[in-house]
């Protein structure tokens, strides 16, 4: 029994005994006593919140530490280079600060690379790394890096305009040519002189690119949240956001440009910035040369394409040669007949064992749109031979290309690239959650379960919910749960999945969830999977770190990202 079990039987116990002034000083009394003594003061719920977050989060902490360690290190290293040399005398300390942002501008710019190299995560996921190294968020890390970049670039910026270009221009020529005057070539610019210069010109468009690109992957742009008039309704959604990060490239050569031609420094081997950059930009390079060998090898031939209720799209593929995969892993898709260039990532919902390779994708947006309307036309053709409707898709249809002369469009895919899902097998019980379309990383999983599972074996457990209606029980529910009731008795398939599977309505209480794992697993190590929208985010983690502290079940929470 778990506290707010005991808490509700002690509270109906006594509210059949008491009256009701008692009743509330003693449910007060009672609430207050069911509290464990580490959190019952300020003081120790403070510290014990802080460990246990701690303890949750060490692998972030560490890295974020090191991190800000060595942003730190390097501002102080050129604030105070910059402090003994003559260009301080005219400029004072600005220069300083613009060079000190310069220098963790070089380094977060070649970070920023690498949580995008993919194939190299996947290979790291596998090694002793993976225990100390957080690899799941590599996409949070880049968006640090990126908001670390723009304001490095704002303090960068300020600094020279605010500061030293007046400082320059203003400066006694005597002491400009004494100081600076080889830097110059001896000659004192004017402030339109240092805007129109090399490092002027590449400087601002750089801050161009990077603010276009920086807004448009932004959340209400890349989701589409935000809603502009046409025709600027093109700038926001998913096909915006990836033409416009790839813009960035032209910011990389820039910023080579950039360094090369500033002013304070001109010996060739003090110009750092692809000292930095080399190794990153190198690694960035070839994980895209592999995507184009991939691209070239891995063009797919389609098997069979599905359209399910709800818009859902279905394909099976024939395995690429040494194509191998885990369950939980992901894959990128292109369709060169809806864009020759545009790349989306889809779960693999096939099992590593299985003899072809699906993936199911939910129309959500123009690339998938256009995608399920050319298949839909394939699906189409041979449905209406058959005399059937697609008006409202309220059927599945189904293009085989091993029983009708079906032409597919062409499609190739890149991968596999590593999911937290992936590692499942590492814990006893799992509990995979996906709210609609995110029920597809599970489904490999599923799928691999079943075909290594011993036919004695019963282990699988599956709730489906329809959020959507009244919780049963309810009186408005009561005829939809009645229906569903009277087909399940008749043919043991329920009405709203069309399975075996009984669909329960109304959102599930997760903490009755995770008590019940709880209890029946004691000792035992879950592993909490989520995919869906952000909204449920919080409350499992939170439900797996308070059932982790407080029973001797350990659920260890994890966030499919893309």
């Amino acid at each position: 029994m778990q506290i707010w079990q005991l808490e509700t039987l002690l509270r109906g116990m006594v509210s059949a005994q008491a009256p009701e002034v008692k009743l509330k000083r003693t449910t007060s009394s009672l609430a207050r006593t069911m509290i464990p003594m580490r959190y019952r003061s300020p003081l120790k719920r403070h510290v014990t919140r802080t460990m246990d977050f701690a303890h949750e989060n060490w692998k972030r902490i560490w890295l974020v530490t090191l991190w800000l360690a060595a942003n730190l290190a390097l501002f102080v290293y050129k604030f105070e280079q910059y402090k003994r040399r003559s260009s301080f005398q005219v400029m004072g300390n600005c220069v300083c600060v613009a060079k000190g942002a310069a220098e963790t501008l070089k380094l977060n710019m070649a970070l920023i690379l690498l949580p995008v190299c993919r194939n190299t995560l996947t290979t790291l996921r596998s090694t002793a790394l993976s225990h100390v190294i957080p690899f799941d968020d590599n996409i949070n890390f880049h968006k640090v890096l990126a908001g670390a970049i723009a304001v490095g670039t704002v303090v960068h910026t300020l600094a020279h305009v605010t500061c030293d270009f007046p400082r320059l221009v203003s400066c006694p020529s005597d002491k400009f040519m004494a100081l600076l005057g080889p830097n110059f070539g001896f000659r004192q610019p004017t402030y339109p002189d240092l805007l129109a210069s090399a490092p002027g010109v590449t400087g601002i468009l750089m801050i161009i690119i990077m603010t276009f690109s920086f807004t448009l992957a932004m959340h209400t742009f890349r989701r589409s949240v935000v809603k502009l008039p046409s025709p600027l309704h093109h700038l926001a959604g998913f096909n915006a956001f990836w033409y416009a990060h790839h813009l960035l490239l032209l910011v990389y050569v820039l910023l080579v440009v950039h360094s090369y031609f500033i002013f304070l420094t001109r010996i060739w081997y003090k110009k750092t910035t692809w000292m930095f950059l080399i190794v990153p930009v190198l690694f960035y390079a070839c994980e895209r040369i592999i995507r184009k060998v991939r691209e070239n090898n891995y063009h797919v031939n389609i098997l069979k394409a599905a359209i399910y209720p709800g818009n859902v799209l279905s394909l099976h593929m024939k395995k690429p040669p040494g194509f191998k995969y885990k369950s939980g892993m992901y894959l990128f898709v292109k369709c060169p007949d809806v864009s020759p260039f545009e790349w989306h990532p889809f779960s693999i919902t096939s099992a590593p064992g299985d003899d072809y390779l699906s993936v199911h994708i939910r129309t959500l947006g123009d690339w998938t749109s256009e995608l399920r309307n050319l298949f839909g036309k394939c699906c189409e053709a041979q449905v209406t031979s058959k005399k059937a409707t697609l008006s409202r898709l309220e059927t599945t249809v189904v293009a085989d290309s091993a029983t009708e002369d079906t032409r597919f469009p062409k499609v190739f895919i890149d991968g596999p690239y590593g999911a937290p899902a992936q590692n499942y097998k590492k814990y006893d019980i799992l509990l995979l959650i996906g709210l609609g379309i995110g029920a597809t990383p599970f489904i490999s999983i599923l799928k691999d379960l079943l075909n290594n599972i011993k036919s004695n074996d019963d282990v699988i457990e599956m709730h489906n919910y329809l959020t959507s209606v009244y919780e049963e029980g309810d009186a408005r529910s009561a005829l939809i749960a009645m229906v569903q009731s009277l087909q399940h008795a008749k043919n043991g398939v329920d009405i709203v999945s069309g399975s075996k599977i009984r669909t329960h309505f109304a959102r599930p209480n997760w903490r009755k969830v995770f008590s019940d794992l709880a209890n029946a697993h004691k000792n035992s190590r879950i592993g909490v999977f989520y995919c869906g929208s952000p909204t449920l985010t919080k409350q499992l983690k939170d439900l797996s770190k308070e059932f982790s502290q407080t029973t001797t079940t350990r659920f260890h929470f994890h966030k499919e990202n893309f």
